[in-house]
Formats: C-alpha cells, structure tokens, sequence
C-alpha cells in the first residue's frame, strides 16, 4: 500500500511556509502555460469503486478516473500514489518509462490534496492490490493547504464542524454518515410516497409562531415594515391543507428554534411532519413504527443497531404505556388515583420545584414523567394518553378529559417522535391559545401565541386526523451512531471564532 506523505501536524510556522512552496509551484504552472484553475472539464469512464467491484471484466482495460491524491510514495523510476473520489480509493502505478520523463518529473512535484485526473490500464499488483498503471496525468486544481494527517488529533477539534470540507477529504467514515444520511432521507420519501401521501412545502417565515411550544427567532420584513418569526414547525399550515381536502401531506424541512446548543439540539435542525384525515393517534403509532423499521431493513439491512455501545431493537413491537403509568412505575405516584390537591402535596413531598402557574394536575404528571422516566426508556417506547396543559394541539380524550390523544417515542431516553389526534374544536383551540397566550404574558417565551387564522381555519371543519413530527437528525444519529447532532449535520452553528 502506498504510504501517506505527510508525518506530523506541521506548526503555525511550517503550515505557512508550506502554503508559500505550493504557492510557488502553482505560479510555475501558471508561467508555464499550464494553469490548472482553467480546467473546465474532465472526462472519466469510471469511479474507484466500479474498477474494484467490477475488476475481472476491467483487467487489462483502459479507464479514466479523476479525484484527490492522498498519498504519494517516490521510488525512483517508479512510484505509487492513492487517489480518492467519492466512493473510496484506488491505488496509482506511475511509472517513468511509460508515463514519460517530463510528465514523471511534474508527477513528482505534485502535492497530497492536489485534484488529479489520469488515464491507464486495470491491473493486480504482486502484492495482489488492484490497481491503475498511469500513462497519462492531469492536474485539474492545486491544493495549496496541506492536508492534517491526522484530522481527529486536533487540539481543536471543533475545527472539524468549522471546517467540514476538509473534514470530509480525510475521513471517510464521515462520508459514510452522510451518505446514510442522505439515503435516510430518500428511504423516508419512499415509504410516504408508497402510501400516497402527498409531500407539500410551507413557508419558513410566517406572521405568528406556533405549532410548538419553542423560542423563535425574529427578523424584520423591510417592505412590510413587520417583525416575522423564522417557523419553530410546520403543523398549522400543514392541518389547513387538511381542512382543505389534502386528506395525506407530509413536508421534510427545516425547523428554526432560537435555544441553546448541545449534543442533542442545534437552533436549524430538519423534522418530517406528516397528517392524515380519518386516522388517530393509534395510526400515526402505527404508520412511525413501520416508517422506522422500513429505513432500518433499506438502509442498514438490519433493524438491531448500536448505539454508544448500547443495543437498539427497532423490530416491530414496540412497548406503548400512558405518561400516568410510566410515572407510576418509576415515581412510584399515582396520579389516576390523586385529586389535583393530592398531586400537588406528592410532588412537593419528592422535594421537586414548582414553576409559578404550573401547579395543575397536568402539569405535575409532566413534570414527574420529565424528572423520572425518560431516561429510563431505553428500547424504542410510545409514552401515550399527555395531559392537557402541555398538548394545546392534541384531542381530549373522551375516557378521560384530562388527558389527549398524544404520544411521545422515546429511544436511549430521547425524545424522536411527537404525535397526535389532531385536535379539530375550532372552540376548544381558541380556548387552549387563550391559555397559551396568558402563559406568554406571564413571562413564558415557549408559550404560543393566538392564530386566530387557524381557528378560522378550523371554524371550516377539520376531519379526525391523526398527525406526527419526527426529528430527522436524531434518528440519523441512533442510525450511525452519532454521539453528537454536530456529527450528522454537515455545517452546525458554531460560534464565531475571535479574531
């Protein structure tokens, strides 16, 4: 195998004057007529990957392939390289006496990073790697920064999130993410797609923000001279194209939420939201589980993952259990069985703090669900049956008008899944923003505010719908086992770095 060139991570010194070496060598190209920045084109036959899956037909064929040299090793009149293009690499044979002694000579100045394209014939080294004999080479654009040898040693290494690009040349494993990534995405279309759902896009910057309870970003609409929110989800326009006779529409986009940075949250992440007419919760469970397992079997080939060294189990038969029995289990309250007086007497007994105006029965339950269970919810689990005070957008249930028909599923004590039975009580909606809106007032700025276009909207008549939202980066992140959301987003928000 051919060795890589560069040993060590150079200092602030070297790095500068290696930039200046390649600067001069790019000014000798350019001198000599031999300008690789105006390279507009290249023509190649095949990728790295189509010579190694299909050698037995290529042996002895002549192929042209272009991409990155990653290594060079000189051994006289004789030497290797590694190029990389986007589906691995493949070793070069560049041999003087049939390259030429001038192309040879120009081979030996080129640097590691540099984009080359050469043509010349498959064939199986000694050493039984296949390979590529050179008898033509093209510089198509000079690498004037030299590549980190090793790019996760970084003292810094943030720099891998600043600097995805280079990121990106050196590790192919986080290729790999990516490509997961983009093939999640796309196998999440299928099944919609298979199921007749239409897919709809909706506006970012809207008038009012809701759909969540989550802190906007402003911005100011000069010709309008108006201030508009950036949207924190895309389910009120989506349940208006229900009230409008779509009965099955879904979008994938980007959701904005002005909040703090962590492992599990960037303030731009991307949610599939999907609503269907004449459906429930019980089949927005339904459709979340087989939309989940359908990616695993495409995607993976396998629904058994790893995830931080822990094992997830995405085969059908996933647990459900209400929010009131999970907090039963491992809080050891009973909230069926408390009167709001009693709820509030338990959970100040557990020495919990009680946020002003969230003393109701239906709050404490959340609360104690929060404090108590969702780290314990490991294999992929529907928390169902929410309590009221903190679904403004989810159905009462007719059993039991304290709680609605709300899920949450949880994997590895995470929230990846939020669910309703839309509600469609143009009535009881405006009295839930009322609510909302004397939550804001006081202080809360999650809280919605009032869309009385949406109740106009729902004033018009809503059929039973069922609808979910899913966050995308998040399962993209149990799916390749991803500690971090950075690590599946190709350029998370970073602080700027000072000057």
């Amino acid at each position: 195998m051919a060795v890589e060139q560069n040993h060590a991570e150079p200092t602030q010194e070297e790095l500068h004057e290696l930039r200046r070496i390649r600067r001069e060598k790019l000014q000798e190209l350019q001198d000599a007529g031999n300008d690789p920045f105006q390279q507009v084109r290249y023509s190649r036959t095949h990728y790295t990957k189509d010579i190694r899956d299909g050698f037995d037909a290529l042996e002895g064929k002549r192929v042209s392939i272009a991409g990155r040299m990653m290594s060079k090793r000189i051994m006289g009149k004789a030497s290797f390289s590694d190029l990389s293009d986007r589906y691995g690499r493949i070793q070069l044979y560049v041999k003087r006496d049939v390259i030429g002694t001038e192309a040879y000579q120009a081979y030996k100045k080129l640097d590691i990073g540099d984009l080359i394209g050469v043509e010349g014939e498959v064939f199986r080294t000694q050493k039984g790697e296949i390979s590529v004999s050179v008898d033509k080479l093209t510089l198509l654009s000079k690498n004037l920064i030299p590549l980190p040898e090793k790019w996760h040693g970084l003292k810094d290494t943030d720099m891998r999130y600043r600097q995805r690009y280079v990121d990106l040349i050196v590790n192919p494993e986080v290729r790999d993410t990516f490509e997961k990534r983009s093939a999640i995405v796309r196998e999440i279309r299928n099944f919609m797609d298979f199921r007749n759902f239409m897919e709809v896009e909706t506006p970012c910057l809207n008038t009012i923000p809701g759909g969540a309870a989550a802190r906007p970003f402003i911005t100011h609409h000069n010709a309008l001279d108006i201030d508009m929110y950036m949207r924190i989800a895309t389910e009120l326009h989506l349940k208006r194209l229900i009230v409008g006779g779509f009965e099955q529409v879904y979008e994938i986009g980007r959701i904005f939420r002005n909040e703090g940075m962590d492992t599990k949250h960037n303030p731009e992440f991307t949610t599939i939201e999907l609503y269907q007419a004449f459906t429930d919760y019980e089949g927005m469970m339904d459709i979340t589980e087989d939309m989940i397992v359908h990616v695993c079997e495409k995607v993976l080939g396998t629904t058994k993952v790893t995830y931080q060294g822990i094992g997830l189990d995405f085969s059908k038969g996933w647990k459900r259990m209400t929010m009131a029995d999970a907090v039963k289990e491992y809080a050891g309250l009973d909230f069926m069985a408390m009167s709001p007086a009693e709820a509030l007497a338990a959970v100040r007994a557990k020495g919990l703090e009680i946020e002003k105006g969230k003393d109701s029965w239906g709050d404490l339950l959340a609360q104690c669900y929060d404090e108590y269970v969702e780290e314990n919810l490991v294999q992929p689990t529907f928390i169902i049956d929410y309590p009221v005070e903190i679904s403004p957008l989810a159905k009462r249930k007719p059993s039991d008008p304290r709680l609605t028909e709300r899920f949450e599923l949880f994997v590895a004590g995470r929230e990846l899944a939020n669910a309703f039975s839309e509600l469609n009580d143009p009535i009881d909606q405006r009295e839930r923003f009322e609510r909302q809106v004397a939550l804001r007032a006081a202080g809360d700025d999650e809280a919605s505010m009032m869309d009385d276009d949406f109740v106009t909207a729902l004033e018009y008549g809503m059929p039973p719908t069922g609808g979910m939202g899913m966050g995308i980066d998040r399962l993209v992140m149990f799916l390749t086992d991803s500690s971090s959301i950075r690590d599946v987003l190709l350029f998370p928000t970073m602080k700027p770095l000072a000057d």
